[in-house]
């Protein structure tokens, strides 16, 4: 498999370092209201990569923290009336329910940012003994990127003239500050009113950790100083990505992720997503409006990874539709098949696959499938078989649920069988056989419609 490297800028090959286990960190949700979609856009296309690298016989350590303390959440918290934990622990628990419902796999750890304070503590002592971090007069410690001279790379700052002595003296003591502010970013904060009775002890008073610092401390705790691959949207290369890598490689050494990548914005109607302008859809928003988790699931895979997605109401009813294609065209194909069979290649869907492990190109591989069912669609027997299960496996690693067939039970046995029938004398170009059973079918009060690859039968109208 290949995949973009944010850092390097190209396309690399992605192997386990340690030959057993590709260990790969992605940035979790801060739980101070539900995910939206542009949210889900990252962790399903994250979701959609881990998959098919299981798919591809790849073992997996997936680690996603989960941000329960920054500015938001103890701000919301405490306008909502209730305790830092209680808050979190509730969107926490909506965050869950929504990824079961687009069927994103849980990670194999999901540290909280609470849970790891002693981790933090530790590593901001670390960062001030080498002295790659200061304390401030008021009790807040921050990090010192003149100290960092590799500072920047990630996000190419250095091609913009960068000057590190500009930091000299500023500061940014927010966990989000301006893009282009090149400042020593707070790692402590010490206690402040507007807190309440969020703080915790440390060497230099009572306070709290800054956002940056929680996902360096947690992958420093499973997954070492030196691990596969780092993932978040593209909006998280700077500051938060940067950061990261300057406190890590300053306080544990190593050369922290070998492989990064970044998810591109999301677009909704051609423009920016916002509360103010109403685009802002969640989940529960858009159920709401009569769309499924999977039809949401298929338009978030429905562009590349590293080009916006422009999302639309319209698109859902096109992944409804498109998903409904697929579902017929899989059960007649398994009706073809007549039995099952053990995965072995990808024969008609290798184009599907060879997408996917080529920089994750899930439109790619989408059209893949669509290829595969044409080219599958006169098959029988156990090639049929063969390419329904090569089907199944592609559909597992897209994280693709198909719809069931509306009433399908309501269908007697002996006129699937008579309407099945029929659709092999016309795919063998028995034209008056096809033509006698569509009468006989028609005479038991059922009309046959033809698509191009399948067929569907519906009561004959009173």
């Amino acid at each position: 498999m290949r995949l973009f490297d944010t850092l390097t800028r190209t396309e690399r090959d992605l192997h386990p370092l340690d030959g057993k286990t590709f260990r790969f960190y992605c940035c979790g949700p801060t739980v101070y209201g539900p995910a939206h979609i542009g949210n889900f856009r990252t962790f399903v296309l994250q979701d959609v990569f881990r998959r098919t690298l299981e798919a591809n016989g790849t073992n997996t350590l997936h680690v996603r923290n989960i941000t329960d303390v920054d500015d938001k959440t103890i701000r919301d918290s405490q306008k909502a009336g209730q305790s830092l934990k209680d808050f979190t622990q509730g969107w926490t628990k909506k965050f869950h329910a929504d990824c079961e419902a687009l069927n994103c796999l849980p990670p194999h750890i999901e540290p909280s940012a609470v849970e790891h304070i002693p981790q933090q503590v530790a590593m901001i002592q670390k960062l001030v003994e080498k002295g790659h971090a200061y304390a401030s007069e008021d009790g807040s410690v921050y990090f010192k990127i003149t100290s960092f001279p590799a500072y920047g790379r990630l996000s190419h700052l250095d091609k913009r003239e960068l000057d590190l002595g500009k930091t000299q003296n500023a500061r940014a003591n927010s966990d989000e500050y301006e893009k282009d502010s090149l400042s020593d970013f707070v790692l402590w904060k010490s206690r402040r009113d507007e807190d309440g009775e969020n703080f915790w002890p440390s060497p230099w008073g009572e306070g709290r950790p800054g956002w940056h610092l929680e996902c360096s401390a947690m992958i420093q705790e499973y997954l070492g100083n030196t691990f596969d691959l780092h993932s978040g949207g593209v909006d998280l290369v700077f500051p938060h990505h940067e950061n990261e890598i300057a406190q890590s490689q300053c306080a544990c050494g190593g050369h922290f992720a070998a492989h990064w990548f970044h998810t591109t914005h999301l677009l909704v109607d051609g423009g920016k997503m916002s509360k103010s302008l109403g685009n802002l859809y969640t989940l529960e928003d858009l159920a709401k409006l009569g769309h499924t988790a999977m039809e949401v699931r298929y338009v978030l895979i429905g562009a590349h990874y590293r080009k916006p997605l422009n999302f639309t109401l319209e698109s859902l009813s096109g992944a409804k539709e498109a998903l409904a294609k697929l579902a017929k065209a899989a059960r007649n194909l398994a009706t073809r098949a007549g039995g099952t069979a053990e995965f072995e290649n990808y024969g008609p869907f290798q184009s599907a696959w060879d997408s996917l492990a080529n920089d994750l190109n899930t439109p790619g591989a989408l059209g893949g499938i669509f290829t595969g069912l044409k080219e599958s669609s006169q098959l029988t027997g156990r090639p049929a078989a063969s390419a329904l299960a090569a089907l199944n496996h592609l559909l597992k690693a897209l994280g693709l649920t198909l719809p069931e067939e509306a009433a399908s039970s309501e269908i007697p046995e002996e006129v699937k069988a008579l309407a099945e029938a029929r659709w092999q004398a016309r795919l063998s170009k028995n034209w008056a056989e096809s033509d006698k059973l569509r009468g006989d079918l028609t005479a038991m009060g059922w009309t046959v419609k033809d698509a191009k690859d399948s067929y569907t039968l519906e009561p004959v109208a009173p």
